[in-house]
């Protein structure tokens, strides 16, 4: 008879989390144990971003786009995708891009226009159009600001998107998502994302909304999505980024939220959205571009995004460039490959003792180093998330789909900027896991759509 100190006896205690976790541990560690057995020189070919493969399976997508949710992802991470260096892109004959291009300027434009100036449920010919949505108008927006150009950008119509944001702004100075609809921090950001970047953002819209968030961020130091509901990863990304746009980031717990969100990256290198929670690729973003934030805030060494424009300021390397080319790479890869626990599992997968996560500031350069383990990131990204096929998934075993490979983008894209001194100075060599061509286009942190992007919009939004 099996005694219960043994491990059989300890297993058949666990948890169902517990069994989870340890299944997705042994799935990825698996696909760790194979990629370190294979040569070194073959290492590189196993962490190429198969970009290839990548633009088929987006390029699908935008032939049977549907809705904005949809357009939003394949279009955004089709411009990761570019050429950082030449501005050009790097698979697709640029005469097929423009005919893509201009496909989804017709239809985003037209879908834009629906999602601005539509304030109820009605049909047309056949098809129904649903109710206007934060959710819908945050995809809608970045989407045209994605495409870029004056035919994309002078479609929205601000003036009725302006009077759709204050409908939706509730008397607790929070936002509704639609009529009638829940209140909650990923309103917030939402509706302050969209009226930031559209430059219609007011204290009128403002109000209120900094003392809404400061009531969801919770005694672990992370942001629920509502006063009194869990700490979560992307709330605590909408919560940040909302109060960063407000100016009123400094408000926040900024200590406890940085010790939240570290202890969010585990032992599988990834990122978990809870507490206790399994590891998923979208959270390289949501967790991930937290880091992203705090590091441009003066508090952490940052020179600040600026006051009424916020314009971001990004954070110098936080080493020479000199010592950044000495590093070894093994250093990262040491981190990648725990020792399993006396059970035969990895240990405790979010805990602070095995937490890759790091927040020291640099004595010698006065400059904060990355928040997290950039490298550790973009392996689990690389190697867990990304399908050979073309897409991202959220964890091995999962099928691949347009939100997480928008969002293991957008992950991948903060991890190889991280060390940069700014958006025009290309990562060196050592940030970037593969080979360099792995490089995607940097990113805006506050709003997730592609920086040169984003600063064209900001000049065509303060002209007109």
């Amino acid at each position: 008879m099996e005694g219960e100190g043994t491990a059989t006896g300890r297993q058949r205690r666990a948890t169902a989390s517990q069994l989870d976790q340890w299944t997705v541990q042994d799935q990825v560690f698996k696909i760790y144990g194979a990629f370190a057995s294979i040569p070194r020189s073959a290492q590189s070919v196993i962490l190429e971003l198969q970009r290839d493969k990548h633009v088929e399976y987006l390029t699908r997508g935008l032939q049977q786009l549907v809705d904005l949710g949809f357009a939003t992802g394949s279009c955004t991470q089709l411009l990761y995708l570019g050429n950082q260096l030449t501005m050009n892109w790097r698979i697709m004959p640029s005469t097929f891009l423009a005919v893509v291009r201009i496909q989804m300027v017709a239809m985003g434009v037209d879908q834009g226009r629906q999602v601005a100036e539509t304030f109820a449920l009605y049909w047309i010919g056949r098809r129904m159009v649903a109710m206007p949505h934060l959710a819908t108008t945050y995809a809608a927006v970045n989407s045209l600001v994605t495409l870029g150009g004056h035919k994309a950008l002078s479609s929205i119509n601000r003036d009725n998107l302006y009077k759709f944001l204050s409908r939706m702004k509730d008397s607790s100075g929070a936002f509704r998502m639609h009529d009638a609809g829940e209140i909650d921090v990923r309103a917030c950001y939402t509706a302050i994302s969209v009226a930031s970047i559209l430059n219609i953002l007011d204290d009128e819209l403002a109000k209120g909304v900094g003392n809404y968030i400061l009531s969801c961020q919770t005694y672990e130091g992370g942001i629920a999505g509502e006063p009194g509901s869990e700490a979560h990863g992307g709330y605590t990304f909408c919560g940040l980024a909302a109060m960063v746009l407000i100016n009123q980031a400094n408000s926040l717990d900024l200590a406890s939220l940085i010790d939240w969100v570290a202890f969010r990256q585990g032992v599988e290198c990834g990122f978990q959205g809870r507490t206790n929670k399994l590891v998923d690729g979208c959270y390289s973003f949501w967790q991930g571009g937290v880091f992203a934030l705090l590091q441009r805030l003066p508090a952490f060494g940052g020179e600040g995004f600026g006051t009424s424009d916020v314009e971001v300021e990004w954070v110098s390397d936080s080493t020479s460039e000199g010592d950044d080319e000495d590093r070894d790479s093994s250093d990262d890869n040491e981190a990648l490959h725990p020792e399993p626990d006396q059970e035969g599992h990895q240990s405790s997968s979010h805990s602070p003792e095995s937490s890759t996560a790091v927040h020291i500031h640099h004595s010698r350069h006065n400059q904060l180093e990355p928040l997290f383990h950039t490298m550790a990131l973009q392996q689990y990204i690389v190697l867990c998330s990304q399908e050979q096929e073309g897409g991202f998934r959220d964890k091995p075993g999962k099928a691949r789909d347009y939100y997480h490979t928008c969002y293991c983008l957008s992950g991948l894209s903060v991890c190889q900027y991280s060390r940069s001194k700014n958006e025009n100075s290309p990562p060196l060599p050592t940030s970037v896991l593969g080979p360099y061509s792995n490089l995607l286009e940097p990113i805006h942190p506050l709003y997730n759509v592609v920086s040169r992007q984003y600063h064209d919009a900001r000049e065509f939004f303060s002209k007109y």
